[in-house]
């Protein structure tokens, strides 16, 4: 593979899938910190790495090779080794940390609604966070699986509840005695009734009543497909949880794009600015053409930098438009303020107690298993007595006028001797459910204790590289404007002003990355503990 086919595939956007089943592991790349995200998902995403198997020399190569290919034509000298021994040390800016964005999964989805207009829209945080729980397509998916289990419940109950049924008949009909025994033969009692008897009508109007009185499988089932309710209501909450976390994700990832876009916009004029100094110093004799060259190869790479942050910045809009269900084609801005997120005043232990508390999937884990041993009694059940009441009363007669009432009740009580090997088959499969149903909630346990964990060493993380990477982009801008004063004057030529540009490239990407990846801690913390819509109604000003 040739450098700048490595160079492209740093630049290629990563894309991983959303899954909504059980328990997720959804990871952003923030430059060198991967904030995780734990949402409700059945498999672990590996982390995005942005990190390349060269060595420093190797991956300054790639992403500058045209610049070291004219260095190493000048020829061994002084400069030139000691410029190629600086540039080991700082190295190129890496490419733009992409969020990753699934293709498919339906809490990237989402219904558009709204009519289209030509005004150019700002939308707020907050904003695309209400509307997401309206129409992203995730929290509709989960409300109706809510009300699909409230129905599968409801067809359990019918087995334990009265079902009253009415019926009217008229029939018309010509019966054969013989066949009832009444036979004409000799000495029989009957020999003077004729054999065939009608036609004649039957009317019969009658309402039949039948009810369940002890049936063991029946009232377990009812009480699985209640714990199965519970579940859903739960998922249903979380969805909700993890949409406001996804949005939240996604729209402070567009705003570090739009300020990757913004830094690369302004790099890209400084370069132009110095090439076309280089060009005039050339002109005027003080230079030699090689630093023209260096100044048009810097120009030329800081405008396909700023060419990728802008295209990686529209679709990140473009997705956010998606979740939030905004009319196709309408054009948006965001909003750069965000409001403060509260400061985490909790420790390690209580964050992972309130999160076992309040974490709408674990309490869906523990509804599911609780369903579970429901559902094992109930094939238990099955195997026990049960008893069963039918009545009916009505009218009958030859027609609705002489028709006189009647009625009859019978109670059955059925005793399951030999099954053929059925129920222990139906309780080995309930077995097997049951414990995957405990080592699903097991292993929640456990995730959730390593979420925690991992958004807390985050926050920790983002909040001393933010106090760092800021008092590094200061001094790089110091070191850039002092290496453009030394080239106009001269003194040295524009190889420090190359890295110069490359240290201001450098420090401004780490800045955004951890400006943005305290948010995102901030938030994944939250989410974590399972806080995120009570967050949103504290930022809304109250109940929502």
């Amino acid at each position: 593979m040739d450098r700048w086919t490595t160079l492209a595939e740093l630049f290629r956007p990563r894309a991983e899938r959303f899954s909504y089943q059980g328990v997720v592991r959804y990871e952003i790349a923030v430059d060198s910190i991967a904030t995780s995200v734990p949402p409700l998902l059945d498999r672990r995403l590996p982390p995005l790495s942005f990190q390349s198997s060269l060595n420093g020399r190797e991956r300054d190569s790639v992403r500058r090779a045209s610049v070291v290919a004219l260095l190493i034509a000048i020829g061994p000298g002084a400069g030139a080794t000691s410029s190629l021994a600086a540039q080991e040390q700082n190295a190129a800016p890496p490419a733009p940390p992409t969020l990753q964005r699934p293709v498919t999964g339906p809490f990237l989805g989402g219904v558009p609604f709204g009519d289209l207009t030509q005004d150019v829209e700002t939308v707020t945080v907050v904003q695309a966070l209400t509307r997401s729980l309206e129409h992203n397509l995730g929290v509709l998916s989960a409300q109706n699986n809510l009300g699909r289990a409230q129905g599968t419940r409801w067809r359990a109950l019918s087995d334990l509840l009265p079902n009253l049924n009415a019926r009217v008949s008229e029939t018309r009909q010509q019966i054969n005695l013989q066949a009832f025994g009444f036979g004409s033969g000799s000495g029989s009692p009957f020999g003077e009734v004729p054999p065939i008897v009608g036609p004649f009508n039957v009317f019969d109007a009658r309402i039949f009543l039948s009810q369940t009185v002890l049936d063991f499988g029946a009232l377990n089932d009812a009480h699985a497909e209640a714990h199965n309710v519970e579940a859903a209501r739960h998922l249903n909450q979380g969805a909700r949880d993890f949409v406001l976390y996804v949005t939240g994700t996604v729209y402070v990832q567009a705003l570090a794009m739009s300020a990757r876009a913004d830094a690369a916009k302004a790099q890209q004029q400084t370069a132009e600015t110095l090439y076309n100094q280089a060009v005039d110093l050339k002109r005027s004799g003080v230079i030699a053409g090689i630093d023209v060259l260096r100044s048009e190869v810097q120009l030329n790479t800081q405008t396909q930098r700023t060419t990728i942050a802008t295209n990686e910045f529209e679709k990140a809009k473009l997705q956010l438009a998606r979740i939030i269900g905004l009319p196709l084609g309408q054009k948006f801005n965001l909003d750069p303020n965000l409001p403060g997120l509260p400061e985490p005043d909790i420790s390690l232990d209580e964050a992972v107690t309130r999160a076992h508390q309040t974490r709408r999937d674990y309490l869906a884990a523990l509804e599911r298993v609780r369903a579970a041993e429901s559902a094992r009694q109930a094939v238990i059940g099955d195997a026990l007595p049960s008893l069963r009441v039918n009545a009916d009363y009505g009218a009958i007669g030859l027609s609705p006028s002489d028709s006189l009432m009647t009625y009859s009740v019978s109670g059955a009580l059925t005793i399951p001797i030999l099954q053929g090997g059925r129920i222990k088959g139906r309780l080995l499969e309930a077995d097997a459910d049951l414990r995957n149903r405990r080592a699903e909630a097991e292993d929640l346990k456990g995730s959730i204790y390593y979420e925690v964990r991992t958004a807390m060493l985050d926050l920790d993380a983002t909040s001393q590289q933010l106090t760092v990477a800021g008092k590094a982009r200061d001094l790089a801008a110091q070191q850039l404007t002092q290496s453009r004063d030394r080239f106009a004057a001269g003194v040295a030529s524009n190889i420090e002003v190359v890295q110069a540009q490359d240290a201001v490239a450098v420090a401004t990407e780490q800045f955004i990355a951890a400006q943005y990846g305290q948010t995102l801690a901030r938030a994944a913390l939250s989410r974590g503990i399972g806080s995120v819509e009570q967050m949103l109604r504290q930022l809304l000003g109250g109940p929502r």
